[in-house]
């Protein structure tokens, strides 16, 4: 009898012993067996420490204004594994994942794929049947080993480069750049989304040979009165208007999306009459993506945000000053490997009163609202702070403090935002 689509996910945490192991062997080998189908005309990798997400769906949606049939892979999910494969703006339905998983599971023998590797060659697959024009592939952890990179991408995208996953991607930025720029081909498009990218970053790329665009010097950003103009070095200048995802730093995601879809239509690798200019302005005005600073109403105000490292913690610090009001609680909740004191640190008196999630209930790297109160007592001895079990509780107690005119920002982890996410459906 074939399992159901939960049974398959909960059969992958056990087929590799470890839940992560970097190296393209294992699953370019089932990749092969399968046939390895290109998954699209054309392939955008969208790699980098935070932005990632947003930058997809800008894709996504700038793409689909052009007409154009496009695939998304992403990860993690907030509330169901079909979010991360879309097709054509829909997400995969369970029956499409569950024939496709048989096909990896027979295809695979005695190799221990991960469940992310499953998952990846997945939707490899499941696109690879679509007939795509494009298809967009988030980058897990890292890039130069990630599953992905068994896919040659048209153009790679390196949003941002920080802090993060240090035991497995290096100490510093310039190691992890190294890492970063792994996604990238010989002689093909590679853009860096950031105007201050590491070194190490750089020279790799050059290394290997790959076509670089640099936000702030191949391309930039000029914000206007009224909307903002995107211009290459070529000339090219677009009108826009402000993206619909809201922060500051969606201005760099938005651009960098951009850049990568100048860079098709200049090798004559999308159709030549799609006009950058509309589909940006329409992609900018109809980009939806959940838990990037999303508001969920109400007064006071509820926002949630996946952000969990000290680079995205900043880009939340820009967006509070630039919308100055009222007190802010914050939900939070953290996972060990994370730098919760950076975090802490990056929001500083930006935030009136910390209400800390316990995460151990939700996963094994979860870590319990008493070790986040020791580093908050750390960075910042007096703020207030009380502690909860979960993030239910600790939504509630800081819906409960919170005044009208203040606002209630959960963050720290998709597992924050897809708790606040699941407890607001079921509300």
């Amino acid at each position: 009898m074939s399992r159901t689509l939960d049974e398959w996910l909960a059969y992958q945490e056990g087929v590799n012993p470890r839940s992560i192991e970097l190296g393209l062997d294992r699953v370019r080998a089932v990749w092969l067996r399968m046939g390895a189908a290109s998954p699209a005309k054309r392939v955008i990798t969208v790699g980098g420490t935070n932005g990632k997400g947003s930058t997809v769906a800008l894709l996504e949606a700038m793409l689909s204004a052009a007409g154009l049939r496009v695939g998304c892979y992403t990860s993690p999910h907030l509330l169901h594994y079909r979010e991360r494969v879309r097709i054509d703006g829909d997400d995969a339905d369970d029956g499409a994942l569950v024939a496709s998983f048989e096909r990896i599971e027979s295809a695979r023998g005695e190799i221990p794929l991960t469940y992310f590797e499953f998952g990846t060659l997945a939707a490899l697959d499941l696109f690879a049947r679509a007939e795509l024009d494009v298809a967009v592939l988030e980058v897990g952890l890292g890039g130069r080993l990630d599953a992905v990179n068994i896919v040659d991408a048209d153009v790679a995208i390196v949003t941002t480069v920080d802090l993060d996953h240090m035991d497995w991607l290096g100490p510093d930025r310039d190691t992890i750049g190294v890492e970063k720029a792994g996604i990238a081909r010989p002689g093909r498009p590679a853009i860096v989304g950031e105007a201050s990218p590491p070194a190490g970053l750089l020279d790799a790329l050059k290394r290997m040979g790959a076509t670089v665009e640099r936000a702030g010097v191949d391309y930039s950003v000029e914000r206007l009165a009224d909307g903002w103009r995107w211009r290459h070095r070529d000339g090219t200048a677009l009108s826009l208007p402000d993206p619909a995802l809201a922060a500051p730093v969606q201005f760099a995601n938005a651009a960098a999306a951009i850049a990568a879809l100048h860079c098709l239509l200049g090798t004559g690798a999308m159709p030549a009459d799609l006009d950058l200019q509309q589909l940006a302005a329409v992609g900018l005005r109809t980009v939806r993506i959940a838990a990037r600073l999303q508001s969920l109403g109400g007064d006071p105000e509820l926002i949630v945000d996946v952000g969990h490292n000290p680079q995205a913690a900043r880009a939340l610090a820009e967006w509070l000053d630039a919308r100055p009001g009222g007190r802010v609680h914050a939900v939070y909740g953290a996972l060990s490997d994370k730098d919760v004191a950076g975090v802490i640190g990056a929001l500083g008196a930006r935030v009136d009163q910390w209400h800390l999630a316990g995460l151990e209930q939700d996963t094994p790297r979860g870590l319990p609202a008493q070790a986040l109160a020791e580093q908050l007592r750390h960075v910042s001895p007096y703020v207030r702070h009380d502690m909860h079990e979960n993030v239910r509780m600790a939504l509630a107690a800081a819906r409960a403090a919170a005044l009208p005119g203040e606002r209630v920002l959960a963050f720290g982890s998709f597992f924050v935002a897809a708790s606040v996410l699941a407890e607001l459906r079921h509300a």
